[in-house]
């Protein structure tokens, strides 16, 4: 019986477009790597693939093989969000696959640079685990690196959490379909392809906003809601309009918590 080779997939954190954001880990594991994918997302963001270029020539010696790919398109029009989400990482598994068996025959260790953190809403994990249900021999080493919550707060030069307090990591989505959620001083919102805070009530709410974080064209604005909220839709419709895409996040926090010095 044939042994099919082995594969040692590397999904390495990469921060936010910036190549000073990755870790001496994550620069020792691109050293190791013998090829390396690269996803194009299409010519409105020719910027993303061209950043990780920039990671790869900063860091690397040239030694690793870099290949590009047209990564897949997610059907927005399918009635159900998380059918379609699916059928997209089976889509994107396919093509992982297609590549590591054309460029690694024999086997071999591959890295994708993933954008943030591989575990925090990214679903490179998801699609490497459909790999191995599908037979691959695939073992999958997790880099972690800056995520968009910790570059956010740090751009904003606040913390986190409130003393003692939860926080919420959400996407846009979610903050649509269930508005503020009770309990909580803070709220952090990833992947909004809007500006859901606008279903929110303005009143006592502080929005600390960036887009394009680590990168030379960064954008940060911070303020109550209800002045802040309709500048940073101005600015984002603007910057999208100029670049072709944007990335985006923003922390939520009860006014009167920030102005009671508990931050």
């Amino acid at each position: 019986m044939d042994v099919p080779p082995m594969i040692e997939l590397m999904l390495i954190g990469i921060g936010t477009g910036n190549p000073e954001h990755l870790t001496l880990q994550a620069i020792a594991a691109l050293k190791r790597a013998e090829l390396i994918l690269i996803p194009r997302k299409g010519a409105d963001k020719t910027e993303l693939a061209e950043l990780r270029r920039q990671v790869c020539a900063t860091h690397l010696d040239g030694r690793a093989r870099l290949v590009e790919f047209d990564l897949p398109v997610r059907d927005a029009a399918a009635p159900r969000y998380l059918d379609g989400v699916q059928a997209w990482h089976a889509a994107i598994a396919a093509v992982w696959a297609e590549q590591i068996a054309t460029c690694l025959p024999e086997g071999g260790r591959v890295a994708l640079l993933v954008w943030g953190d591989p575990s925090l809403y990214d679903s490179s994990l998801r699609i490497a685990e459909r790999l191995q249900t599908a037979g691959m021999a695939l073992r999958v080493e997790v880099i972690p690196g800056l995520s968009s919550v910790q570059l956010l707060t740090a751009a904003h030069a606040i913390p986190l959490n409130t003393l003692g307090a939860s926080v919420l990591i959400t996407t846009g989505r979610q903050l649509r379909a269930g508005g503020w959620p009770a309990g909580l001083d803070t709220v952090v919102v990833l992947l909004d392809g809007g500006c859901a805070f606008e279903v929110l009530p303005p009143e006592g709410i502080d929005i600390y906003w960036a887009a394009y974080l680590g990168m030379p064209q960064q954008l940060l604005l911070a303020g109550p809601l209800a002045s802040t909220g309709p500048r940073i839709a101005a600015l984002r419709a603007a910057a999208r309009e100029a670049h072709g895409w944007i990335m985006d996040s923003y922390l939520l926090r009860s006014s009167a918590v920030a102005s009671g010095g508990l931050r």
